[in-house]
């Protein structure tokens, strides 16, 4: 006896509502997934979604009232085992990558063939990942220059961690404005341990001079770390 297999369910969220009329008419005539819901909105979508645990959403970006990247992340956190490919008119490297880091497993654009979006939905279904080949060289170029980004960013933050418990007193103190006999005074210590404390949070964040440090701490979240510490 042969064992029956489901057909793949699709959830189709788009504002345009021509556009996804379209996209419908042309699941159900080319392909044999099964359409089990369309929305023009992206909450009634997620809600849709909830109920229907399809395998796949296409799910348009741009839309007024809430957009596909905040409904990705929502349906991220849902944990349905729904892929989700994202739907655009715009090939915007930024956006793209935005998309995918979120957990979208493929983008779209609007202006492709017909073949070519049953294609993707094909790929995605499969447990692969797509991406037009005409985005895929711009979309990795992105992604090199923004992993080098932060991954920089990263490393600079790091440089906080380290610093001594009573570095970070005098760091703080400075970042409020005392001079190193203000400092001296309210930590009853001496305006010379005061300086080698200071060299030392020069040399460790990497800076010249006490206003260089003070912006380093102010950029990099200091005042975040000592309020979650206290």
């Amino acid at each position: 006896m042969r064992e029956f297999k489901r057909k793949s369910r699709i959830l189709l969220i788009d504002d345009n509502a021509d556009h996804l009329r379209g996209v419908k008419e042309l699941i159900t005539l080319e392909s044999s997934y099964d359409v089990v819901g369309t929305t023009t909105s992206a909450n009634m979508g997620i809600n849709l979604a909830k109920k229907y645990r399809p395998d796949i959403i296409l799910m348009d970006i741009n839309m007024p009232e809430k957009d596909g990247l905040q409904a990705i992340q929502e349906l991220e956190k849902l944990d349905l085992d729904t892929k989700v490919i994202a739907l655009s008119g715009y090939d915007d490297a930024d956006l793209i990558f935005r998309a995918m880091k979120l957990g979208a497993k493929g983008y779209v654009l609007k202006t492709m063939a017909s073949a070519q979006l049953i294609y993707a939905i094909d790929e995605v279904a499969s447990g692969k990942i797509y991406l037009p080949t005409a985005l895929t060289s711009r979309f990795f170029e992105y992604f090199q220059r923004s992993f080098k980004e932060e991954t920089q960013n990263s490393n600079e933050e790091n440089l906080l961690t380290y610093l001594t418990a009573r570095e970070e007193e005098v760091l703080e103190l400075l970042t409020q404005g005392n001079n190193y006999k203000g400092i001296a005074g309210k930590l009853f210590i001496s305006e010379t341990t005061v300086k080698t404390h200071v060299n030392n949070i020069f040399q460790k964040l990497q800076v010249n001079d006490r206003t260089q440090a003070v912006l380093y701490a102010l950029n990099n979240g200091f005042a975040n770390r000592k309020a979650i510490r206290a």
